[in-house]
């Protein structure tokens, strides 16, 4: 079955360890290709400074939030008080919106990549000690303009100022999340440094252009990536997507395979792989990698769930709610399975269960923009009965 190529938005969601095809035959070809591209020099990607820099207004509102009459752990809570506090500044979490530290204090909306820049920014101008962290999730999908978007997870951890004089045998210190998924917080994580998160800021925008059709300004970002963080296996992934739709098939392959050296477990980098010796004409070996990749995928209801927005998208609501109960058997708690769910039953014309499953929905996710996103379509199908 040849499906939409999977695009890594953000950081890359660890696979189990299982057996893989081998990367056989690895092409040392350096899979940097300016001379495809050679407008990318029109696009200038921000500088590590320019991401993290903020204005004065977020400086003196980071900095209010302190007190020297506070205790370590009750100023780390005033920080992160202040940003969520809606009151105070409104934050909203936005999956596709990847702005610099200073657009997202004045847009008040971002994805966790870049409100969790901004939060570091603002721990580093109030006097303490930010650290990010990748989190290890399995493979979550969203659907975004066509493209199936490979969601990862940064979150950080604010600890008190660092002084090597100081001695602490114990130590305040607040973890802080933007993503509204409450299951982010059943998986391991690591530290990442704010160079490698500065890579990620790079892919980010280099997937936007993508989408975009900006193939120059994606390479730049994608180049970018690479260069501040030559470990990044999305980041060489995305550049043999965009290497692919340029018809630049053996630059692709290096790309790709540079990914797997990297990640023998990048499912995504296997599957691209797969639909690009599709396009080459090599269909044995493409039908090996997609059905190695598909059985790993099979317990994982998010796989099923990304197949049920696809049916959805073209049009076959009875194909996408055979892939949502799948995905419903798998787990019975996720929300966003549960709205598929009731899209799927109202598209059938079942209003009663659409009613129900939306209702479910409701009930189970965490954050307020999808209670909200979800009580409103509930009561819009209502108000029509």
């Amino acid at each position: 079955m040849t499906r939409s190529v999977l695009l890594l938005i953000l950081l890359l969601g660890l696979t189990a360890c299982a057996s893989a095809p081998p990367v056989a035959s690895i092409d040392n070809t350096n899979p940097i290709r300016d001379d495809l591209f050679p407008r990318y020099t029109l696009f200038m990607p921000e500088t590590g400074s320019e991401i993290f820099d903020l204005s004065g207004q977020a400086i003196a509102f980071a900095r209010g939030s302190q007190s020297p009459h506070y205790s370590d752990r009750a100023n780390i809570k005033s920080l992160v008080s202040h940003i969520f506090d809606h009151s105070e500044l409104g934050l909203l979490y936005r999956n596709n919106a990847n702005t610099v530290a200073s657009e997202t204090f004045d847009n008040r909306a971002a994805n966790c990549l870049s409100l969790s820049i901004m939060t570091y920014a603002m721990a580093k101008a109030a006097g303490l000690s930010p650290q990010f962290y990748q989190v290890e999730i399995p493979e979550y999908w969203t659907r975004r303009d066509g493209y199936n978007l490979l969601n990862g997870h940064i979150n950080m951890r604010i600890s008190p100022a660092k002084d090597m004089a100081d001695l602490r045998f114990s130590e305040a210190y607040m973890d802080v999340d933007f993503d509204p998924q409450a299951i982010r917080n059943l998986f391991k994580r690591e530290p990442v440094t704010r160079k490698q998160v500065v890579a990620m800021f790079y892919n980010n925008k280099g997937a936007d252009a993508l989408i975009a059709n900006s193939y120059s300004k994606a390479y730049a970002y994608f180049r970018a990536a690479v260069q501040a963080d030559p470990g990044l296996s999305q980041a060489w992934l995305n550049l043999g997507v965009l290497y692919r739709k340029n018809d630049a098939f053996d630059a692709a392959e290096a790309s790709y395979r540079r990914a797997l050296t990297l990640n023998d477990d990048n499912l995504t980098a296997w599957e691209n792989l797969a639909i690009l010796y599709q396009y080459t004409g090599r269909e044995q070996e493409s039908h090996e990698i997609l059905a190695r990749v598909e059985n790993k995928r099979q317990d994982n209801p998010f796989y099923h769930f990304i197949l049920g927005e696809e049916a959805m998208d073209s049009g076959n609501a009875f194909m996408a709610l055979k892939h949502y109960q799948r995905a419903y058997r798998l787990d019975r708690t996720q929300h966003e399975v549960l709205f598929g769910l009731g899209k799927a039953y109202y598209e059938l014309g079942d209003i009663s269960q659409a009613e129900r499953f939306l209702t479910r929905a409701s009930e189970q996710v965490n954050n307020a923009q999808d209670k909200y996103r979800y009580l409103s379509k509930l009561s819009a199908l209502q108000s029509a009965r």
